[in-house]
């Protein structure tokens, strides 16, 4: 057979998961000390996620709560799924650096996110914001965060988002506290 050989087309992204922070144990505890895991869906988080995607003019938002090789949604808006695994997750990597938030403008032109199968795949994320939640201990048990299908330029209303975090944790607190009273 003559003629030219098919082209494979290739990816050169490449996407790594994020590293479990140097107190994982401790983390690890305080996400199972909250309660939130086994906690029913609370409308508080709701409405701060919800507040999140306007602030953002954002589909989707979420509050996540990094398990150990999970991240699950305590409360999402415009995201289908109640759980990812957390090798994928952006918010594995907000968490790396709870004293500020994650911004990712264009997660396709960033190498470090660009091979994401979130951003290769359904739902295409581009832009990405997200900020640690801190339990009551001070340990990061996930996210508040949103993100969209195209890219961010320009000013980000971050301290709001880091003003909105902060609520989630006491939030979380809130429902430790009457879960441990029930």
């Amino acid at each position: 057979m003559h003629g030219h050989p098919k082209k494979l087309a290739v990816s050169l992204s490449f996407f790594s998961p994020a590293p479990r922070p140097a107190n994982e144990r401790e983390r690890q505890r305080a996400v199972d000390a909250s309660g939130v895991l086994r906690a029913p869906p609370d409308p508080v988080l709701h409405h701060l996620v919800t507040k999140t995607a306007r602030l953002f003019d954002a589909p989707m938002a979420g509050l996540s709560i990094i398990d150990r090789d999970r991240m699950w949604f305590a409360a999402r808006v415009g995201i289908d799924v109640p759980a990812t695994s957390r090798a994928i997750s952006f918010c594995a990597h907000a968490i790396l650096h709870p004293d500020k938030p994650l911004v990712i403008a264009d997660a396709l032109s960033d190498e470090n996110y660009a091979g994401n199968p979130f951003v290769q795949n359904d739902p295409n994320v581009r832009f990405y914001v997200g900020m640690a939640v801190l339990g009551s201990d001070g340990h990061p048990l996930g996210t508040l965060f949103a993100s969209d299908a195209r890219p961010r330029d320009g000013a980000l209303p971050l301290a709001q988002l880091v003003r909105l975090a902060k609520q989630a944790g006491q939030a979380i607190a809130d429902l430790d506290r009457s879960e441990a009273a029930a």
